[in-house]
């Protein structure tokens, strides 16, 4: 028995791939954190558009709230043990029926992390259902990485639009979340999400990854946060958390990492997006 795993969802974290649905903090917590987060939005709107969305726990106090939160680091801890940095995030909002969708992609292909042992936690700050597009997760399919062609869809959200071909859809999980849950999963496991077909927002906002220190960024140098534990190795200059909203200094930061994470996830494409 871990922190807060048991042993049964630990074995099936490891066979599976990924584990959901995980309780990290009470709904009323999770929706306190989406009005303060929407309250952010309303006051620094161009915090939220195209590549800001990445990172935006360097220059907000409720995400880096997230990223600390005691019940996410003890079940990291279960999985990865003491020593954990956290690369970066990502706010996947997908507006009441918008089109926008994920295609079936693995991280690991094009994140420049090795080796490929980081964990991504996906937490809900509303309800992600089918209907609103939650994640579906092809079980075990973290044993090898496939080939991945770039599409640049318009309605794909991801950096170059991704996806492996000929996945067989009928054995995708959907995992479904409460606000204040999350999903852990492998960043070699391939997974999707549908477009959002209900009236709320779907709010996703996902640490990418948790790793321990030992990983290397092997495309180009770039940052992350001590979580837990010590670094001793010094693989990842290190990142300081915010003291306050929207600080210039953190903001620069942010922009700083991004245009690192930029050069990573683009590296070899065709073309850029502003995401």
């Amino acid at each position: 028995m871990g922190k807060k795993l048991s042993d049964a969802e630990i074995a099936s974290y490891h066979r599976d791939g990924f584990l959901a649905p995980v309780d990290i903090m009470s709904e009323d917590e999770a929706l306190r954190l989406r009005r303060e987060l929407e309250a952010a939005e309303a006051k620094w709107p161009e915090a939220f558009e195209g590549a800001a969305r990445n990172n935006a726990h360097l220059n907000l106090i409720c995400l880096d709230e997230i990223v600390h939160h005691p019940v996410l680091g003890d079940a990291m801890e279960d999985l990865l043990g003491p020593d954990i940095l956290n690369y970066g995030t990502v706010l996947f909002i997908k507006e009441p029926h918008d089109p926008g969708f994920v295609s079936w992609h693995q991280d690991a292909r094009y994140m420049g992390l090795e080796p490929h042992v980081g964990i991504t936690a996906w937490v809900a700050l509303s309800p992600a259902s089918k209907e609103s597009g939650c994640m579906k997760m092809i079980p075990g399919s973290h044993a090898e990485i496939r080939p991945h062609d770039d599409t640049y869809g318009e309605q794909n959200i991801l950096t170059r639009g991704q996806e492996v071909r000929d996945v067989d859809e009928s054995k995708a999980v959907a995992t479904e979340l409460r606000p204040g849950q999350a999903s852990f999963h492998s960043a070699r496991v391939i997974h999707a999400s549908e477009p959002n077909r209900s009236d709320d927002r779907r709010i996703g906002f996902v640490i990418q990854p948790y790793m321990p220190p030992d990983v290397k960024q092997v495309i180009r140098p770039t940052g992350a946060q001590l979580v837990r534990g010590d670094d001793r190795i010094g693989n990842f200059y290190r990142l300081d958390r915010p003291k306050r909203d929207m600080d210039p200094d953190d903001v620069a930061k942010r922009d700083k990492v991004n245009q690192e994470w930029a050069d990573i996830l683009y590296h070899g494409a065709k073309m850029r997006r502003d995401y």
